[in-house]
């Protein structure tokens, strides 16, 4: 079914250390924010912060039909939309969960992070379990979209495959982290990603100071459709957007790229 436009909210918020704080957060967050939206979508690592780096998150897994799962249901079912938000999953390692995003209401799917963030000083595989390497994809409201956690951001292949199987929208939840030219990144990336994949590309991210924020929806021409800006803890920013077949159409006729590809 070919359906011209996806409503896009996307949540910049903070999760706190306190698991049914979180859940309550996200209840209130979606109510707010579904009406008029086709995927709202909250950042990685929703249902618990990290913590101090490298602090053991095993104790905050949970199933896929935990509480934190079942929470992202009865907010997109009493939004009627979808909703994803991050999650740590339990696993084969009790003490290496997987870091995953769940997505439930009128469209459900799960992708455990692929690419964990040992970079920048940082062990996220310590403490965490990747996923396997299978790119998820999805259809929401007509649309098929692409998931990516993060770090996952600094693989052009993951997003590749994704497109190869049919994403016109990659959404990537993340807490990325702040530091010294992190936010350049960021959006140099998130804006590589759309024009080399000629692809919409929607990413909330956790707010400063720990975290960059700078949420934004990125078109298949590489244009900023929206942006937030760093944000804080105590206020959670709101961007919304809306994807256009219309655009992503003509982007994928003027540039055709991935039909001159070689290799």
């Amino acid at each position: 079914m070919t359906v011209p436009t996806l409503r896009l909210t996307l949540v910049q918020a903070a999760s706190a250390l306190e698991p049914e704080a979180n859940r309550a957060a996200l209840a209130e967050l979606a109510a707010a924010h579904a009406a008029g939206s086709d995927l709202v979508v909250l950042p990685e690592a929703f249902a618990r912060d990290f913590g101090e780096a490298g602090s053991d998150v095993s104790p905050f897994a949970e199933p896929l039909d935990g509480p934190f799962a079942t929470a992202v249901a009865a907010a997109a079912a009493a939004g009627e939309t979808a909703v994803l938000a991050g999650m740590f999953e339990q696993g084969p390692a009790p003490e290496r969960p997987y870091n995953t995003l769940v997505l439930r209401g009128s469209a459900e799917a799960s992708y455990r992070k692929v690419h964990l963030y040992d970079s920048f000083g940082y062990r996220e595989s310590d403490r965490l379990t990747a996923g396997p390497v299978e790119p998820v994809v999805v259809e929401v409201a007509g649309w098929q979209v692409g998931l990516m956690t993060c770090y996952d951001l600094r693989f052009p292949e993951l997003a590749r495959a994704l497109v190869d199987r049919g994403a016109e929208v990659i959404v990537v939840p993340a807490a990325w982290v702040a530091g010294p030219r992190k936010v350049h990144h960021w959006r140099t990336l998130l804006t590589a990603r759309a024009i080399e994949n000629t692809v919409y590309v929607a990413a909330v991210g956790q707010p400063s100071p720990r975290y960059c924020g700078h949420s934004m929806v990125v078109d298949p021409f590489g244009e900023v459709v929206a942006e937030a800006g760093p944000g804080a803890p105590d206020a959670p920013e709101v961007i919304r957007a809306t994807a256009e077949r219309s655009v992503l159409d003509e982007a994928r006729r003027v540039n055709p790229s991935l039909l001159n590809r070689r290799l």
